[in-house]
């Protein structure tokens, strides 16, 4: 299981640095947190939010992988009902040039109509649509349909499908699944199975929402602003009116009263690589990233909490890993 970290370069107003030095730190950070051991690196992409959430997910990778030389480069996901597959597999093939073979592709469907409305894009046709680019761009990787073609053959591709229904889509395309909920592993295999597949080429990936923290009640509190803004941000897109003021407030409330806020753990390292163990527990997971800032969260915070998961949780799980056999002979 590869452990790593997700970028989503939102830069709010409230906190806003100049573009060019935010995404030049992000690189800075990113190269750093290589050399401190983590294992990969992803990107997630939206349209018109305005903190500059992320629109064009492998630029940026073209860019982290020329600032690096062995971390794992995904996207999760590029949205493809708003793409052509040409261009997605061209685009795909110079990012695995460019990083000699660590991009992992990863597509999905969307859920923000107004995005589907700029791009011309058809809602309702979403899911066909994006089995229909997974295959296209899969074949165009695969059999020279683009030139010049990938480092990698086959480009591991994956699919950021979620329910029961999109988990079996998934599988019968062949994809890797983008997604760390046990309950979606079932149809997922089904779906490998009916592919003609098979259940050993199950592989699954996702995001964990922990931040890694010395002191993680302390950090707590200071992150409330920024969830809340995350939060807000999502549930504006989805037609709710509710501000980002009024989710501090209640977030506030919560933590008074319960220590934790909802949609954010934030965890001592040992008691992170628990968590990651048992989120992750049954599942043939290959990747697992955990979020790099919620909502550009101070940077004393974001810089302790990459260094603490790459080198503290990081061993922690090597340590489970080396002692699986162990613990299995004791339970026979």
């Amino acid at each position: 299981m590869k452990l790593g970290m997700f970028l989503d370069m939102r830069n709010p107003a409230r906190w806003r640095r100049p573009w060019a030095d935010f995404y030049g730190q992000t690189l800075d950070r990113v190269a750093w947190a290589e050399q401190s051991g983590a294992d990969s690196v992803w990107m997630t992409e939206h349209h018109f939010f305005d903190d500059g959430y992320l629109p064009q997910p492998l630029t940026l990778a073209a860019a982290i992988a020329a600032r690096t030389e062995r971390i794992r480069i995904g996207t999760a996901i590029l949205l493809a009902p708003h793409r052509h597959p040409v261009h997605i597999a061209e685009e795909a093939a110079v990012v695995d040039l460019v990083s000699n073979g660590r991009l992992e592709l990863g597509l999905g469907a969307g859920w923000a109509k107004d995005e589907f409305a700029a791009f011309g894009s058809d809602y309702d046709k979403r899911y066909a649509v994006t089995d229909s680019v997974f295959e296209t761009v899969r074949n165009l990787l695969r059999d020279g349909g683009v030139t010049p073609g990938p480092v990698q053959s086959p480009l591991p591709m994956w699919l950021g499908y979620q329910g029961p229904r999109g988990a079996a889509r998934a599988g019968r395309l062949g994809a890797g699944l983008l997604t760390l909920d046990p309950a979606l592993l079932a149809p997922y295999r089904d779906g490998l199975v009916e592919g003609g597949h098979g259940t050993d080429a199950a592989r699954t990936g996702g995001v964990l929402d922990i931040i890694v923290a010395d002191d993680p009640a302390a950090t707590t509190r200071r992150l409330i602003p920024h969830l809340a803004h995350q939060q807000a941000t999502y549930r504006q897109q989805r037609g709710s009116g509710r501000s980002a003021a009024d989710l501090e407030a209640e977030l506030a409330v919560e933590f008074d009263r319960s220590g934790t806020v909802p949609g954010l753990s934030v965890a001592t390292p040992a008691d992170a690589a628990t968590e990651i163990r048992r989120r992750t527990d049954g599942m043939p997971v290959e990747h697992v990233y955990l979020w790099a800032s919620l909502g550009a969260m101070p940077d004393d915070i974001v810089d302790r909490h990459l260094e603490l998961t790459f080198s503290q949780v990081k061993s922690d799980l090597a340590q489970w890993d080396a002692n699986l056999p162990e613990r299995s002979n004791l339970s026979i």
